[in-house]
């Protein structure tokens, strides 16, 4: 799968006014949100949005049609709805970590991958990225014909013996593992478990009432040195990063059309088919780390610094750069803002979505925007924003 650009037409210029409220002490993010909306194009259209113990601090939105809550596909921050639901089925002793995952399902074990634990599947260490053939789009959009199709696959490196990003495919095996445990499906837990008793608007399955509130994803818009960089990127239709990316198949589709595809949405594929807001990322962490509402945090502190905790750290070999997981979860602080306290976990989007919880401070943190950023990952104005929210959280 490949990401669309479009020519680029100038700087930003300034995308119009801020809307919103921020709580007293949280008056510098405004200013920060104002600052960052300025510095881009005139279509700009994006979210942010903080809780810290439970308590929502940061509200903004801005851009052309836009409002609180407009919904847009969030790619991969998807995954971080996708390992809360794992997390909260370990919590409850219904999966074992350190289980094999044929123990649950028993076809996983050919190919040599019978030893694998949920363990090192969700830490991105099965060596299970793609098929050798490839995915039709019809097929990433359904979980379980990716994990049907992936069972019978050979990993490409010894499990364990390294770690690489399943980009497209993480989210159906892991949820394959959750429905042959449960009889339920990932998406159903989580509707059941996550989204419905908080009210979130982060979406695993798109109901077709919402679809009026859903921004399609626009691509990314280079300027002409950004695209010599995007040029100057390894390729080869036999990588692992094109694997993973499902790029080596004659007509490999495209990132934006994966999100804007009614399908996708609808099933809620739980590796990259999340539709959410920024309301919906933050409150989604800050429900599992900090009372929200007077309900109890979802994961016991016990929990949280098991997921934050990181299990996976150096070369990775499909983005084929340094990187750093948890169980299931980007290591926020390691990956992205080192400020952050030990122990923050959350998940990026490649349309620059990001998304976290900092137990340390008791921060949630949402950012979406619909145009893709350069050069993918979680936009790079998050770091002026996670640092001013994060600066103002830790005064409260």
């Amino acid at each position: 799968m490949t990401q669309r650009t479009e020519e680029s037409s100038g700087t930003g210029t300034g995308a119009g006014t801020v809307h919103g409220t921020v709580a007293e002490g949280f008056e510098a993010v405004r200013e920060e949100f104002t600052a960052v909306v300025a510095g881009q194009r005139p279509d700009y259209e994006g979210q942010l949005c903080a809780y810290v113990h439970g308590r929502r601090v940061v509200d903004l939105w801005a851009g052309p049609d836009t409002g609180a809550d407009t919904l847009y596909g969030v790619f991969s921050s998807t995954k971080g709805a996708a390992h809360l639901v794992v997390a909260l089925l370990v919590q409850d002793g219904i999966l074992d970590l350190d289980r094999e995952v044929a123990h649950y399902w028993p076809e996983f074990a050919a190919e040599g991958k019978g030893a694998v634990t949920l363990r090192q599947l969700v830490t991105h260490r099965a060596g299970l990225v793609g098929l050798d053939a490839g995915f039709t789009e019809a097929e990433l959009a359904d979980d379980r014909i990716i994990a049907e199709r992936l069972a019978g696959q050979r990993p490409y490196w010894r499990p364990d013996a390294a770690f690489g990003y399943h980009a497209l495919v993480i989210g159906a095996l892991t949820g394959e593992v959750v429905r042959r445990a449960t009889g339920r499906t990932l998406q159903e837990v989580y509707e059941e478990r996550v989204r419905a008793p908080y009210g979130l608007d982060f979406f695993l399955g798109l109901p077709e009432e919402h679809e009026p509130r859903f921004r399609s994803v626009q691509p990314m818009v280079p300027t002409p040195e950004e695209q010599a960089v995007l040029d100057a990127a390894p390729t080869g239709p036999h990588t692992l990063t094109s694997i993973a990316f499902n790029a080596h198949v004659p007509d490999p589709g495209e990132l934006v059309d994966h999100a804007n595809s009614r399908t996708v949405r609808a099933k809620g594929p739980a590796s990259a088919g999340g539709v959410a807001s920024a309301r919906g990322l933050a409150g989604m962490y800050a429900a599992a780390v900090s009372e929200v509402d007077g309900r109890p945090p979802l994961l016991k502190p016990d929990m949280v610094a098991e997921v934050g905790q990181i299990h996976s750290i150096g070369l990775d070999l499909v983005m084929r750069a340094p990187k750093a997981y948890g169980l299931g979860f980007q290591a926020t602080a390691e990956n992205w803002y080192p400020f952050l306290g030990a122990g923050a976990f959350g998940h990026s989007g490649a349309g620059g979505a990001q998304a976290f919880a900092d137990p340390r401070s008791g921060l949630g943190y949402g950012y979406t925007r619909r145009r893709m950023a350069f050069p993918g990952g979680a936009a790079p104005e998050n770091a002026r924003l996670v640092k001013a929210v994060h600066a103002a959280a830790l005064t409260r």
